[in-house]
């Protein structure tokens, strides 16, 4: 069990954990939705409350070097586990370089089951996935190792169905991927070996969805990828060129879906005795598109056609549904997470967030865990589905109702929501629309921070990554936003490598505690701080508190 801090007997209310999803600290005023926001209340926070920086990319959240950006899922899971674990990036690029990821079974039985295929006929092998370097969902680079293992293996016939990023990259880059990939595969395309592109469309428009809060784009990926339905064209760089021209303005995430098709025939549909590798590694896209695959009684749409084939994922992307029962690189074991050991000190715990990122604070908040510890209690509230710029408010508002019900009814001793908006509407690139999610945020604070003094508790307010604080891209060479040749600044839509901020709010602290600034200071450390806050000793596996106890 968890020993009591011998110096601090903890708060007497509740210790909520307030995550401004997106929400970094930007270097440049020009192109920091943040810093042109309207935003009373957390420019009075910063100025009157204890608060310091907190590393939120790279080694600090589990991803191979420092160059990586962060993301909600390793977020939040160093959030809620206090301990930093290799994530998918870093496990599947060591599984490659290793050799290990060809010495499981899982890659065994895929390439054995595409050369056996259907009828005496060899099978197609199949690898669906998001088609760029963001490393964030996954890694061109590790789509190209396993067309080439697939070759050696003697796999026959390969196809590709890309999904456009734009998101976690630039906006309008679909070509410095396509291009030179098609280039990869003309090269590799001899002896009787045939690897091309087949699919695709935009990451926002077909098949990765999240949290079932939009079937029927799944659904239009399913039709794409499976059935072959689409506007046709000879390759990708065609597609690209062409749905830009008929979708003049849109960028790539937001692009319709396309086929590659000779003599009016798609060149890729997926049959009975294919193979399909759902290449991505990071698990909130890709479980719904799993299920579509592998599930026998399936009703969330008419799949038309349920082909036989054997489905992998690149990780299991849901452990406690075993989803899919077959994957090519094992997820990290993430164990003693905060969630279970408050539990096991009887502690209620309530966590709330809408449907965007309701699943961050819940199953990757505990270790990528789907069922509840003993005391939590889960609120969600449904998204709306529509593009996020047009509503950037979001739910904040009854994200903010339902804790403060919570707080109100006084059975929670630890509670933590998130705030979707800076994130998902820093990702259109729709700077006004991001500086409306940012003032929505700081409207929610306004209502939520009085019912936390009310209950005589204390907040932590952070953010599990950067992205609203630049919604401009940098010049490589002068780390300044960059301008198209018209003078306007290139939008930016991915998240950034700045720091986040970790506040620490409310009467019960005024004067008594205060946060430790140290050169690695991470999200992962939040953990142990709450612990403090709670008058416990952190775990002895969690990194250490940054609370300061005056």
């Amino acid at each position: 069990m968890l020993q009591k801090h011998p110096a601090f007997a903890g708060v007497q209310g509740p210790v909520v954990v307030i995550v401004l999803d997106g929400y970094g600290i930007p270097k440049h005023d020009v192109g920091s939705a943040i810093d042109a926001a309207r935003k009373p209340t957390l420019d009075r926070l910063l100025a009157e409350c204890p608060n310091i920086r907190l590393r939120a990319h790279g080694t600090a959240v589990g991803m191979p070097s420092d160059d990586d950006m962060g993301n909600s899922e390793v977020g939040h899971n160093a959030i809620g586990a206090g301990q930093v674990y290799a994530q998918g990036a870093a496990l599947v690029a060591n599984a490659i370089a290793a050799g290990t990821i060809w010495e499981g079974s899982a890659w065994q039985e895929i390439v054995a089951a595409t050369r056996a295929g259907n009828g005496g006929k060899a099978g197609v092998l199949h690898f669906l996935g998001l088609f760029s370097d963001g490393n964030v969902h996954s890694h061109i680079d590790h789509l190209k190792a396993m067309v080439l293992r697939a070759r050696d293996e003697g796999v026959r016939t390969v196809r590709i169905h890309a999904l456009l990023d734009g998101r976690d990259v630039p906006e309008t880059s679909a070509l410095d991927y396509v291009v030179p990939f098609e280039a990869f595969l003309r090269d590799i395309s001899t002896g009787g070996f045939d690897a091309r592109i087949a699919s695709g469309g935009g990451r926002q428009t077909i098949t990765m969805d999240r949290y079932d809060a939009n079937w029927p784009m799944v659904a239009r990926g399913w039709r794409t990828h499976v059935l072959g339905e689409g506007p046709q064209f000879a390759n990708a760089i065609e597609a690209v060129n062409g749905l830009r021209a008929r979708h003049p303005g849109t960028i790539d995430q937001d692009l319709p879906e396309f086929i590659i098709a000779e003599d009016g025939k798609p060149i890729g549909t997926i049959e009975d005795g294919d193979s399909v590798v759902f290449y991505n590694f990071r698990g909130d896209r890709a479980i719904e598109i799993t299920r579509a695959f592998v599930e026998t009684s399936f009703s969330e749409f008419d799949r038309v056609r349920h082909p036989k084939v054997a489905y992998a994922g690149m990780l299991q992307y849901d452990g406690d549904l075993q989803l899919p029962k077959r994957f090519l690189v094992a997820p990290p074991a993430i164990k003693n997470t905060s969630g279970e050991w408050f539990s096991k000190m009887g502690l209620t715990q309530f966590a709330c967030s809408e449907t965007q990122k309701f699943g961050h604070v819940t199953y990757f908040w505990n270790g990528n865990r789907s069922n509840k510890f003993d005391g939590e209690t889960w609120q969600e509230v449904p998204s709306d589905v529509v593009p996020f710029e047009q509503r950037p408010w979001m739910k904040a508002a009854e994200i903010t109702d339902a804790m403060i019900a919570a707080l109100q009814s006084g059975q929670y001793k630890v509670l933590r929501c998130n705030y979707a908006n800076g994130d998902m509407v820093g990702h259109t690139g729709n700077f006004r629309a991001a500086t409306m999610a940012i003032e929505a945020v700081d409207l929610a604070l306004a209502r939520l921070l009085p019912a936390i003094d009310a209950a005589g508790g204390v907040a932590l307010i952070t953010a599990d990554h950067g992205n609203a604080d630049e919604m401009f891209e940098l010049d490589k060479k002068t780390r300044q936003p960059a301008q198209n040749p018209d003078g306007s600044y290139k939008a930016k839509t991915a998240h950034t490598l700045n720091p986040v901020p970790l506040i620490l709010y409310g009467k019960a602290a005024a004067g008594k505690l205060k946060l430790r600034q140290t050169d690695t200071a991470g999200l992962s450390n939040i953990a142990a701080t709450v612990a403090n806050l709670l008058g416990l000793e952190k775990h002895e596996t969690w990194d250490n508190s940054l609370l300061d106890i005056g």
